[in-house]
């Protein structure tokens, strides 16, 4: 029971995250301003990680330079501000799965920035280099699938319940406004990527204090999208929150999404590594797609279905990619650690020699 628990924390993760873009959805629908929505969620995750990471880290506290702050104002500008705020703006042009198939392309779009800014190389004489190529390639020809291909209609069920309440045709039903919905998807998708190498390099060398980073991220994403807002959305009622579906979906994204989201994920990668934790990515996907046609009739048309497996396929041939990667260069660290430790024998012996020949000499002059 204890090798499951992993297991069972990512599928409840999963359901989580299906559960937030369904309230995303709600909110858009009920005329919430997602500029709002992006700075209240920050604020509500800020207040929420601050305290943890002055708990956590209380008896060692870290040390903040201006580089760290600098890098964390990045983070939170990538992956906090101008992601969110480009993934509601697609969010409210798109149907939640079709969004969702998208953000599977992050994998594909790191591995093509990590090249770009050096951080990764382009091995193509390893199965492993060719496999992320591959994966890539497969990914993008999924995007390209969804994007443009229709075809049928799927029917499965009707339940003719819609939350929506729809009173106009969808907003995503116009080919314009997908076409738009479709670049803030892909541009959020590469600022998310963005953010993932920089947070690669914060955890790996300027800053791997976990908790404290993600309250610095959270904090300095909530006051750039807290000033962008006020900037755009001068109207007071928008900032307005009562007792209706708004509270409950910045509360959601700001206490459960940012930060009891973030925290076990944490542990589940400490536990299994950051693979295991990828691999469930795609779950998100299959459950917004029964819940969204259940309850938001959305409908699901074949191209929609082909594209998002055909993107789940490439992602998992970067991730298996990625894996094999890793257990290379765990490998030859080995190889490199033993070779080492026969190379001191080697030198003690070269040192010690001459010490005997030494003594030998003194007894043979004593006699």
């Amino acid at each position: 029971m204890e090798g499951l628990k992993p297991v069972i924390l990512m599928v409840l993760l999963q359901i989580l995250y299906a559960a937030l873009n369904v309230l995303y959805k709600l909110a858009i629908f009920d005329g919430m301003s997602m500029r709002v929505a992006s700075a209240y969620r920050l604020i509500f995750a800020s207040a929420f990680t601050l305290p943890l990471a002055l708990f956590f880290d209380r008896n060692n506290p870290p040390r903040i330079t201006s580089k760290v702050l600098f890098m964390e104002c990045l983070c939170g500008f990538f992956g906090g501000s101008l992601f969110l705020n480009l993934y509601f703006a697609a969010l409210s042009l798109l149907p939640a799965t079709f969004m969702l198939a998208i953000n599977n392309l992050a994998p594909a779009v790191t591995f093509v920035m990590a090249i770009i800014f050096r951080l990764e190389k382009l091995n193509l004489g390893s199965a492993a280099g060719k496999a992320k190529v591959l994966g890539t390639v497969t990914g993008i020809t999924g995007a390209m699938v969804l994007s443009f291909f229709r075809g049928v209609e799927i029917d499965i069920w009707s339940t003719h319940i819609d939350l929506l309440h729809r009173n106009h045709p969808p907003p995503h039903g116009e080919y314009a406004n997908k076409l738009l919905g479709l670049t803030y998807a892909i541009a959020s998708c590469c600022s998310f990527s963005l953010w993932l190498n920089i947070q690669g390099k914060m955890n790996g060398k300027e800053y791997p204090r976990h908790h404290t980073g993600t309250a610095l991220m959270s904090t300095m994403g909530a006051i750039q999208a807290t000033v962008f807002a006020l900037c755009v959305d001068r109207d007071w009622t928008q900032w307005r929150l009562g007792w209706n579906i708004r509270l409950l979906t910045v509360a959601y994204a700001g206490i459960v999404a940012s930060g009891i989201v973030i925290i076990i994920t944490a542990w589940c990668i400490k536990v299994r590594g950051p693979l295991f934790a990828s691999i469930f990515n795609p779950l998100q996907l299959l459950l917004v797609a029964i819940v969204a046609s259940l309850i938001l009739n959305e409908n699901l048309y074949l191209g929609s279905v082909v594209g998002g497996v055909v993107i789940v396929i490439g992602l998992y041939t970067v991730l298996w990619g990625k894996s094999k990667e890793i257990e290379e260069k765990q490998r030859m660290d080995e190889l490199m650690n033993n070779n080492k430790g026969s190379q001191v024998v080697d030198v003690d012996v070269v040192v010690r020699s001459p010490q005997i020949d030494d003594h030998q000499s003194e007894q043979h002059n004593n006699i």
